[in-house]
Formats: C-alpha cells, structure tokens, sequence
C-alpha cells in the first residue's frame, strides 16, 4: 500500500516533468495553462515547477533557458495569489539574479516579477530591491526591434511607471538632476519632462530635500542653455514645482516650503532686473513668471516682490528700448493675475499699484517709439480686462489715446492695434466708448460728408477709411451695436447726396465695414437679429431704388450695381442670415422673396420708388443684377425655413440662369438655384427640380447663344449634387467630361473641374447650412479620376490639355494621404501636364507636386530627371507665379535622397543662376533659397 501510494504520489510530478521538457524544447507549444490548472487543483506547488525547469534553467543555450523562464512566468501571472511570503522571497530572489542573464532571457524574466509584483505577500522592501535591480541590469537596446517600439515608447512608459506613485521619488530625483546636469540635450529633456510629469504626483513631502538642487539646475539651464527645447521644458518643470508646493496641505506648525522656495528663486534672479546692462533680464523675467503662473498664492507672492522693482526700473530708464523691455516684463506677470480670481478686489496685488501702473501705460502710448506704444496697447488691453481696475476717468483718457493712435500715426501697427485693442474694450466697457468715442467718429463722418461736396482727387477723404474701421471695430457690444449701425447705414446714403459722388472703393469700404459689425453681431442672437432687421432691408432699398430705369442716374447708383460692389453687399447679407434662428428668419423670408417675385416694396425703408420692381419679369438689367442679393439671402437660410412661391421661385430662377443679356444675373440666378437644390430635402419636389434644370441644360447646350450660361448652370447644379452625394451627380459629371471635347467650352469644363473640388464662399457653404459631407474629394476622386484618365488616352491631342487641365484640378485639390496611394499610376500624367502650355494647368500641377516632393520621396526619386529638367524650363515661364512654384519646387528636391540629387547638382547650380536677375523680387528670392539649398548639397552636416 505505501509503495502505491508514493508512486501515486511521484506520477503527477512525472507528468510536469514531461510538459515542461516538450515545451522547453519547442515540441508543445501553450502548456501553462495546463500547469497552473495543476497547480491550483493542488498536484504539485510553484517551487516544484522550478525543480522541474532545472535542467533548462541551467542549459548553456540562452533560448533554452528562456523558454524555462517563460513558462515559469506564465505559471505565475495565473498562480500569483497562491504564494506563500517564503516563495515569492525565494522566487524574487531567484528572478533578480536572472536579470544578469542574456538579453533574450530577460522579456521573460521581467514578466514574471510582473507577476510577482502581484503578490498580497510581497514582503516590505522587496519592491525597492526588485526596482534597483531592474535599473541596475536591465540595458535597452529600440533601432532593429521588430515590434516597432520605438525610444519614445520605452521613455514615455517608463515615466508613466516613475510617476506613479511618490515611493520612487528618493530613488529618481537624485538620477534626474544628474540627466539635467549632464551634457547631453535629450538626457536634459526626458528629464526635465519626467520631473513635470511627477510633480503632479509627488507632493511636499517628497520634493523637500531636492528643492534646491531642483533649483539650481533648472536655473542654470534657463540661464545657460543654447536651445530654446530646453529652456522652455526647465520653465515647465519650474511651473510644475511651484504647482505641486502649492497644494500641499500644510499643518500649522509645519514649514511653507512654498514661501522659502519662491523666497529663493526671488533672491537669485531679482538683482538681474536692476543690473544697468540688463544681460540676464529676460531669462530672470521668465523664471519668475513661470513659478507665479503656478498658483494664484505664488502669483501673489512674486507679484508683490517683483512689480515695485519693476516700476521703478522703467523711471530710471530714459531710452525707449529699455523701458518697453520693462514694460513686457511687466505686461507678462499682469497677464498672469487674470488666471486667478478674487472675491475681494482689494486683496488683488494690482490694486495697491493702480496709478503707477496706468502712469506708466499712458507714457508709453504717449510715446513717439512705436513698438514702446505696442506695448502699451497691450498693457492697456490686460489691465482693462482686470475688473474694476480702470476708473471712468482712466478709460475717458484711454478712449481718447486709442482715438488718437487710429488715426493721428502713420504706422500700420500702432492703429491695427489700437483698433483691437478697442474692440476688446468695448465689450467690458460698452458705455465708455459709446460717450467718448462713437461721438467723434459720428462727428468725422459728417465732417467728410460735408467735405465730400468741396474737395475732389486722391486727398479728400483721409481720414475716411479709419474711421470707418473704427466703428466696426467697437461694434462688440450689442448696446453700441445701436449706434454704430445706423451711422454707417447713414453715411452709405448720404454720400450719393453731394455734388461729388464717391467711388467704387469707398463704397467696398463702408460695406465692408458693414461686413465685420454683421460678423461681431454672430455671437449674440438678439444682436444678430436687430442687424438683420436694420440693415438688409436698407441695403436692398438703396440698390433697388438705384436699379430703377430712370434716365439719369447718379454716380452713386451706378457705383452701386457694379459686380465688386454687389459681391460686398451680398457677403454682408449673407453673414447677417446665417445665424438667424428658423423663427426669425422665416419673418424675413417672407418680405425679401416676395419683394424680388412681385416687386412688393412696402417693408423697405423710403419705399418712393419710381417705377416697379420686377427682376424676374420684364425689369432692367440693373434690376436683374440685384438676383445676386437675393442669392446670398435665401442661401443662407437655414434648411428647415420654408421659402414661399418655391415652385415659382425656382422656375424664375432656371429661366434667368440661361439669359443671356447679363452673365453676371444668369450666373447669380445658377448660383441660386443650385443652393436651393442642395438644401431640398429628397423627394418628388426635388426630383421635379432636377428635371427641369437637366432640361434646360441640355435644350442649352445643344446649340445657340445660350451654351455658356446653360454649361455654367450644369456645373453649379453638379456641384450642388457632389456635395451632398445626390445619385444624379455621377450623370452630370459625365455630362460635364464629356464637354471636355468640345472645341468652344473644352477649356471652361477643365476649369469647372477646379470649381467641384473647391470650398466656395457664397454659396453652397457650411456656414450657410449647405449639405455638404465630409469626404466628397475622395469620393468624386474615387469615381470619376479612372474616367478622366481613360478620356485622356481616347482624346484627340488637340483636346488633351483639357483632361490633363481637369486632372490636375482635382490632384490638387485632393487631401494628400488619398493621393499618395495613386501616385505610382497617376505621376507619369501629371508630368505630362507640365509640358501643357496652359499657364493655369501648370501653376495647379506645380502646386500639386510640391508637397508629393516632401511626402512620397521615394516615388519622386524614380523621375527625378524628368522633374528637374520640367521645373528648370518653367522657372523660365512668362507667368510670375509658375515661376515662383518652379523654384519652390526645385526647392523641394532636395529633400530627395541625396545620391540621387548629386550627379545633377552641377547642371542645377548653373541653370538656378538665371533667375537671380529675373525682374521681380519674389522671383528672385525664391531662385536665392533654392540655389543655396542645392549649393549645400552632399556638405558635411546638411
């Protein structure tokens, strides 16, 4: 019976003993699961498992005896929890001495302290001995890993790891001012990194005896450093500190190791902002504002240190250089205060320096040193937006300098920045600029209304175009918004009532500052609404009554009908419609369709027209210009607004599309139509639609004076169609290819190509509530590109230009993780377009090759011959922009492996010399940067 029961006894362990030498020497593969099953039903321990690896423990080959380790390890991640404390010390142990082992062995021997690290019996200290073990044995080698774990990933893992939990702070600080210390810049980086991502962890406790080697390292680097990588990564980290002493939660008797910190960083960088030279000042400046930007106790504490040091450098300055340094420096820890907020505005530091703070932004506006008055705009900006900081007495003054700065200076800057800087005021102080600066700028109006009627030529109305800015510029705040709008709206129908008339710019001008108060309006509804309402239906009286077909005409009224005017007025409607709500708009809608279909006039202000209204019917062709306005507003709707007279609408628009008396109506009314088909919910209407205006296309295009326009209404209803994947937009562009043949629209369809891949900015927008989805390049690329390129080959080779001209339309246009895929078929076409004399088709191809240079470099690389020698012919071109994309090309070579580029870099160098004397500057100064670069070719260390 004993000697049953001891052979019952040793078969199990003869089984274990099997598994493992059939894994061990790769003849079964995936037998833990089997041995941890074993395990835990109790038929042998995890120590009798070692004893069975023995043999390959020891084995001379190290695949053998990772394989052991392996399947040891496996056993362990399922076992873990049965371990008693005596066999994880022993496996640790066990584990620890293997980490000396060769680099094959140590995957696995890592996993299995994994497992250990599982462990509910981990004896205290064993961690800690397991971590120097790793960090003392374990050497990484990322380049011929055939995982692809790159450097990044092991330094990123490992600091996840690092900075996970505080324990390991007295093992890693020490290493990482070290790393900082050293003299290699990525060991500086991954240090200083490691040690900001830590500090979100670590707190007080851990930090307080490295805090001043912390210091003087992360000082010195600041101090020191040749890279810009460097710097800003120490002051990231110094932030970091800061933060992390900040919200530790201190007991009464226990030391602010903020306050001695910040204490030290004050005592070593404040003397630099006193030293006459002012060498270190900046870098000073930056340390400071980096640990004040960590909390608002340490913006307080540095502030309080910093600001009267700094108010008094600017006095004892007198050069304007020096004191607009001080002021930056001073603009920096102002912008710093706005981060934290404060119940009481008494507690703020800034308050108890107020007046020595506006007294020195006042001299600075004052100043005749026009990067010093830059400064002070800004300053002026950020102590504005510090609540209750300005009193009325300091804004009045301030109102009064940003008035004089827009437009008493001469240079640019300081007015584009005043005007911002008032834009940005008017919000918080609405009142302010509508006492002490709308008053004057009416008054400027008038004054140039007045002298509109005297004066004549290129001096009158200087003043003119700032002030204009300068009240749409206010136009933030819906309380001002009331004033300014009526003003401008105004000064728009009174110029037409003096002698002399103005001219198409200043009339662009006033609606393009009509442009920017309609874009301020967008982001308040009611503000929204109110320019809505005020100022479209005054735009469409005064183009209305100036379409009237009277005999005489003032300059004014024919100024107003001209296509660049009409544009502008039409971008100011269309921006004031599209963020009306459903409600609204459907109250406009009703006055403006009607007014344009049966000439209703009754909602328009001074509505004493002569004569009627009728664009669609028998009106002028002034009154049909005005189609364009009608465009920008009912296409600008949002989708769920019902337009009234649809039906009618769409008929009157589809007649006039095909006119041919006006291109730019027949062109507006296209335009339109194709809007409202984009937005027309699927269905029997629609199809209805689609028909007729696929009959009218084809009745155009037949034969006739009409092709044009019929062939321009093709195109915007295909793009109508593209856009939001309409199945009859694979017809049309058929249609569309198959015009590309035809000897008088050929070259128009090529174009059309450009205009289906393009975003568009009147109509057919997002903005506008067009459907329009996401990836309707890929996929008009993906349908139509093999029929384009088939068309090539089966055209005519007088026709050709067209397809290469069209292809290239769409390569261009196309987003360049799609193209590069097609690039080995489609490269030998679009190098064919190179040699097309179209000047458009090669500026699209050039455009199209530049960035494939830099981003499919091998594939280039085949035709590098080809390419050089097409690029040096066109750097030659009559055009100046081919020859500008020449030379950006040529450029963009040399990014190409080098030994290819060689042996043509004489042959370059040579032919790049012409165009350094080519008669325009941007020519030449693209000739300049692609020479030198093939110049340094192949030269050590390019």
């Amino acid at each position: 019976m004993a000697a049953a029961a001891a052979l019952e006894a040793v078969a199990p362990l003869g089984t274990l003993w099997g598994l493992v030498q059939d894994f061990v020497m790769g003849q079964q593969e995936g037998p833990a699961d089997q041995v941890a099953a074993d395990v835990k039903s109790g038929s042998y321990t995890v120590l009798q498992v070692v004893e069975a690896l023995g043999s390959s423990l020891e084995n001379p080959e190290p695949r053998t005896r990772a394989r052991g380790i392996q399947l040891l390890s496996q056993v362990l991640l399922q076992c873990h929890s049965l371990l008693l404390e005596k066999e994880v010390v022993h496996l640790i142990l066990f584990y620890e001495n293997r980490l000396k082992d060769h680099h094959l062995v140590i995957p696995s021997v890592l996993q299995g302290l994994r497992a250990l690290s599982l462990c509910v019996t981990l004896p205290p200290g064993l961690a800690v001995s397991v971590l120097k073990a790793i960090f003392q044995e374990v050497h990484v080698q990322p380049p011929n890993d055939p995982h692809g774990i790159q450097r990044e990933d092991l330094i990123l893992s490992l600091r996840a790891v690092l900075a996970s939990t505080p324990r390991f702070a007295e093992f890693l600080l020490p290493l990482l001012i070290e790393k900082v210390d050293s003299e290699i810049l990525s060991a500086k980086l991954d240090s200083l990194q490691t040690l900001n991502a830590c500090c979100a962890v670590y707190g007080q406790k851990e930090l307080k005896d490295f805090l001043p080697s912390l210091w003087a390292s992360i000082r010195r680097e600041v101090f020191q450093t040749a890279s810009e990588r460097v710097e800003a990564e120490g002051l990231a980290a110094l932030n970091s500190l800061t933060a992390c002493l900040s919200r530790s939660v201190l007991r009464a008797d226990a030391e602010d190791l903020l306050d001695s910190f910040l204490s030290n960083i004050l005592q070593d960088c404040r003397h630099h902002l006193c030293e006459p030279d002012m060498k270190l000042v900046w870098p000073s400046a930056k340390l400071l504002q980096a640990a004040a930007g960590a909390s608002a106790r340490a913006c307080d504490h540095v502030t309080s240190n910093v600001l009267p040091l700094l108010l008094e450098q600017f006095h004892k300055h007198s050069q304007s250089n020096q004191r607009r340094t001080i002021l930056e420096m001073i603009l920096g820890f102002l912008k710093l205060q706005q981060k934290w907020s404060y119940e009481d505005k008494d507690e703020r530091p800034l308050s108890g320096f107020k007046d020595q703070l506006c007294s020195l932004m006042f001299m600075a506006l004052t100043d005749p040193n026009t990067q010093l008055q830059l400064v002070g705009i800004r300053t002026l900006t950020v102590l504005g937006a510090q609540p209750d900081l300005l009193s009325s007495g300091d804004l009045e003054l301030a109102v009064g300098h940003l008035y004089r700065l827009s437009f008493l200076e001469e240079d640019s800057q300081s007015w584009v920045a005043a005007l911002e800087a008032s834009g940005t005021l008017a919000t918080l102080y609405p009142m302010a600029f509508s006492s002490h600066l709308v008053p004057r700028l009416a008054e400027d109006l008038c004054t140039e209304e007045s002298d509109l009627a005297r004066a004549d030529g290129p001096t009158r109305c200087s003043r003119h175009p700032r002030c204009l800015q300068a009240l749409s510029a206010i136009s933030t705040h819906p309380s001002i918004v009331k004033e300014t709008l009526p003003l401008l709206l105004q000064h728009l129908c009174q110029m037409n009532r003096g002698s002399v008339s103005p001219g198409t710019s200043e009339v662009i001008a006033v609606c393009q500052s009509l442009q920017q108060v309609a874009e301020n309006c967008q982001r308040d509804p009611e503000s929204c609404w109110y320019f809505h309402q005020t100022a479209v239906p005054c735009l469409l009286a005064l183009v209305v009554q100036a379409s009237a077909p009277e005999k005489e005409h003032s300059v004014l009224k024919k100024v107003l009908l001209e296509d660049e005017v009409l544009a502008t007025m039409a971008s100011v409607i269309a921006t004031a419609t599209t963020h009306l709500s459903p409600d609204l708009a459907s109250q406009s809608v009703a006055h403006i369709v009607p007014l344009f279909l049966d000439g209703n006039i009754s909602f328009l202000p001074e509505n004493s027209f002569s004569g009627r209204f009728q664009p669609f019917q028998d009106g002028s062709s002034g009154q049909r210009r005005l189609v364009a306005l009608l465009m920008a507003f009912v296409c600008s709707l949002p989708r769920n607004v019902e337009i009234p007279q649809l039906n009618r609408l769409m008929g009157e628009l589809l007649e006039l599309s095909c006119c041919q008396s006006c291109p730019f109506s027949s062109t507006a009314a296209a335009k339109c139509f194709a809007g409202l088909l984009n937005k027309h919910p699927a269905g029997q209407q629609l199809d209805e639609f689609l028909q007729l205006a696929v009959d009218k296309v084809e009745a155009g295009l037949s034969s006739g004076p009409c092709r044009s326009q019929a062939f321009t209404l093709l195109l915007w209803v295909t793009k109508a169609l593209v856009l939001r994947y309409h199945p009859l937009s694979s017809c049309l562009t058929e249609r569309l290819m198959g015009l590309l043949s035809d000897p008088e629209l050929g070259p128009a369809a090529a174009d059309g190509f450009s205009l289906l891949m393009s975003d568009c900015t009147d109509v057919l927008t997002r903005a506008g509530h067009a459907e329009v989805r996401i990836m309707f390049r890929q996929r008009f690329f993906t349908d139509n590109v093999p029929a384009l390129v088939r068309g090539f080959h089966a055209a005519p080779q007088d026709v050709k230009p067209n397809y290469l001209k069209g292809l290239s339309h769409v390569l261009n246009r196309l987003p360049k993780p799609v193209l590069l895929p097609e690039l080995p078929t489609l490269l030998s076409l679009l190098l064919e377009a190179l040699s097309c004399p179209d000047s458009v088709v090669q500026l699209s191809t050039l455009s199209c090759l530049q960035p494939l240079l830099l981003e499919a470099p091998q594939v280039m690389s085949l035709h590098v011959d080809t390419l050089i020698t097409k690029f040096l012919n066109l750097s030659a071109s009559p055009s100046m922009a081919v020859r500008i994309a020449a030379l950006q090309c040529m450029h963009a070579l040399t990014r190409l492996p080098t030994p290819v580029l060689l042996p043509y870099k004489p042959q370059v160098i040579r032919a790049l010399a012409k165009p350094l004397d080519d008669k325009k500057r941007l020519v030449r100064k693209e000739a300049v940067s692609a020479r030198g670069e093939w110049f340094l070719l192949g030269s050590p260390g390019s």
